[in-house]
């Protein structure tokens, strides 16, 4: 009897236990299922097949981050720290730890290559393309405060145009994939010619009368400075017909220089404004350009007095310095331009009138090219701390013509 006893109130006890926790498993359910409602109305409780349909609906997923990789064109994110040729460039341009493998990785991946954003490196290029714009940018005006705005263009586009962008690219020893893919090493630059940009980084408008195309208006300099891009060329409709050499070379171009675009983009989003500012201070403007070869005179005597005239100077005289073999086949006559006792500058030629115009050409060049100093300071110094008092830059009047 006892035995009974006890094999009865164990099993009471045990169906007690498992009612009780039939019902603590139905009042979560319903708590993960419940609705908070503004009427007085009760909730329905939500049978077992209901929640299965509102947990598991028809739709399908979103994709999670473990399958993000599968569907990109480029390499995955994380065959970037298997990379030998990515960790050695990594260290080639001493980048800050801040800055992970996968990020410069996807520096190396262009937009011809793999057109998902989220993979390529169209936003850090356009971020990039506006730092170095703008430190070149300060960097000419207050080094040559005196160039004429379309010398301006050509000296910002010697420093930060896709063809100098790209000798750095190569400087750096950046090598390219014989064809994009995942099967490409993280290291290698990706890029296609087959698939175009898919994003426009030129920060230019089109001309109403370029999309028509029947008539062509005169371009002027303000026009070019407020329609056309930083470096003051015109937008395009379509492209205009390359030959396939002259493609491979544009496309090319456009990879390699959106790499050292989106490298500078990624410093500064990883270690901040200083830093980038030091890394295109030493890989871009650190080289070296002379603004003299960048004129193009076409009445510089014209251009010469009038520039007398708005100083205050005295009206240039030409003389004749010197000459040797005038009779001969190759005569020599060096000329200098003179304003009443100062010697404004001096040219040499077959004729006389060669030698005047080369050497209102050196006067003139003299003037534009003037220069504070080779360490000159820019605006963006005064948001370093403890920086100096700022001292303003010499302001020109303006161009002469």
């Amino acid at each position: 009897m006892k035995r009974l006893r006890l094999t009865t109130s164990s099993s009471r006890w045990t169906a007690q236990h498992l009612q009780t926790q039939s019902r603590l498993g139905l009042s979560i359910s319903n708590a993960s299922v419940s609705r908070r409602c503004l009427t007085t109305e009760s909730t329905p409780v939500s049978t077992p097949e209901a929640i299965t349909t509102s947990i598991l609906p028809d739709t399908p997923l979103p994709p999670s981050a473990h399958h993000l990789s599968e569907l990109n064109t480029s390499p995955p994110p994380a065959a970037a720290l298997t990379s030998a040729k990515l960790a050695a460039l990594h260290a080639r341009l001493a980048l800050s730890k801040k800055i992970p493998l996968q990020t410069l990785a996807r520096c190396l991946v262009t937009p011809s290559a793999d057109q998902d954003k989220r993979f390529n490196n169209v936003n850090l290029a356009l971020l990039g393309s506006t730092i170095v714009n703008y430190h070149a940018y300060e960097y000419i005006i207050c080094k040559w405060p005196r160039l004429p705005q379309s010398v301006l263009f050509q000296a910002l586009s010697a420093y930060a145009g896709k063809e100098s962008l790209t000798q750095v690219s190569k400087r750096w020893g950046v090598e390219e994939a014989a064809a994009p893919g995942k099967e490409v090493d993280s290291g290698l630059l990706q890029w296609s010619v087959k698939q175009q940009d898919a994003v426009d980084t030129k920060w230019a408008h089109l001309r109403a009368e370029a999309e028509r195309g029947d008539i062509e208006y005169r371009r002027g300099i303000s026009s070019r400075i407020v329609l056309d891009d930083a470096f003051g060329d015109e937008m395009p409709v379509s492209k205009s017909p390359r030959s396939p050499e002259e493609h491979l070379a544009y496309c090319q171009s456009v990879a390699h220089s959106s790499f050292v675009q989106a490298v500078v983009g990624a410093i500064y989003a990883h270690c901040g404004r200083e830093s980038a500012k030091a890394f295109v201070s030493s890989h871009i403007l650190s080289r070296h350009l002379d603004p003299s070869e960048l004129f193009q005179f076409k009445q510089p005597s014209r251009e010469l007095s009038m520039l007398c005239m708005r100083e205050g100077f005295e009206a240039p005289v030409a003389r004749l310095e010197s000459e040797t073999g005038r009779a001969s086949r190759t005569p020599v006559f060096v000329v200098g331009i003179y304003s009443g006792k100062d010697k404004l500058g001096e040219g040499a030629g077959p004729s006389l009138n060669a030698a005047r115009k080369l050497a209102a050409m050196n006067a003139l060049k003299a003037w534009y090219v003037y220069s504070p100093g080779h360490k000159v300071r820019v605006p963006s110094d005064m948001m370093e701390e403890g920086a100096k008092a700022w001292t303003p830059p010499h302001i020109d009047v303006g161009e002469i013509v």
